[in-house]
């Protein structure tokens, strides 16, 4: 379960809200064709910028997540995006059995909500694009790996959640077909501190037969904490 704040819709941030389903509404009925866009380049989300969605169960609130980093496609686009349930998803294919959807972006502790990749990203991006140039699917060099900035934590189980194991996710990887994949350390494995991203230590967490979701930092430290409310959707997770 992703970590979630409330952003209730009312007053000044209300009538904000309103051009942000607009504007959601407009994309969900242009609609994704049948081809994902792959992945070019990442650019690490430094800033605390977080992305807004709504679900279903809580028609008047917004939820946030933080954005992880921006993606540069081979469709032209520029998107966030967010590791959410198993996987990382970009912003616009962000769902979950609410029906949650992707609603728009917000600065951390600020009524400013924007629905575009922030200039600055897109300019960044585009500049390393340039620089690097454009990776070759199933080509012999991994493109990129950047740091997780935003706590992310891995969850694994063998037993059907009687018991869990929380790890933090160090590093996140494109690969050479346009995926990202999270890299935790193997503790058999280190032999230096602290663990860096392209440390020999570090393996792919989703390939690993009890990897389940992931977390970010907030509800995993709840979890470590036995928050009640924390444990109970970890065992509606399970179900």
């Amino acid at each position: 379960m992703p970590n979630m704040h409330h952003q209730h819709g009312t007053g000044q941030r209300g009538n904000k809200i309103v051009s942000l389903c607009d504007h959601r509404a407009r994309h969900r009925n242009e609609g994704p064709g049948d081809h994902s866009p792959r992945i070019l380049r990442l650019s690490p989300e430094y800033d605390g910028i977080e992305l807004l969605y709504a679900n279903d169960r809580h028609p008047d609130k917004l939820f946030s997540l933080k954005v992880l980093a921006w993606a540069r496609l081979d469709d032209g686009s520029v998107t966030a995006l967010v590791p959410w349930l198993k996987k990382v998803v970009p912003a616009e294919q962000l769902a979950d059995p609410l029906n949650g959807r992707w609603m728009g972006y917000r600065l951390p502790e600020s009524e400013y909500l924007f629905t575009e990749a922030p200039e600055h990203k897109v300019q960044e991006l585009d500049a390393a694009v340039s620089f690097f140039g454009e990776p070759a699917a199933g080509g012999d060099i991994i493109p990129q790996q950047i740091p997780d900035t935003i706590g992310t934590h891995a969850v694994f189980s063998s037993d059907g959640f009687h018991t869990i194991s929380l790890v933090e996710v160090v590093s996140w990887q494109l690969d050479r077909w346009g995926s990202v994949h999270a890299l935790v350390a193997d503790e058999e494995r280190i032999t230096r501190t602290p663990v860096l991203p392209n440390d020999p230590c570090l393996v792919d967490a989703q390939t690993r037969a009890d990897f389940r979701y992931f977390f970010q930092h907030g509800i995993a430290n709840r979890i470590k904490d036995q928050d009640p409310e924390a444990l109970a959707a970890i065992a509606t997770l399970a179900e």
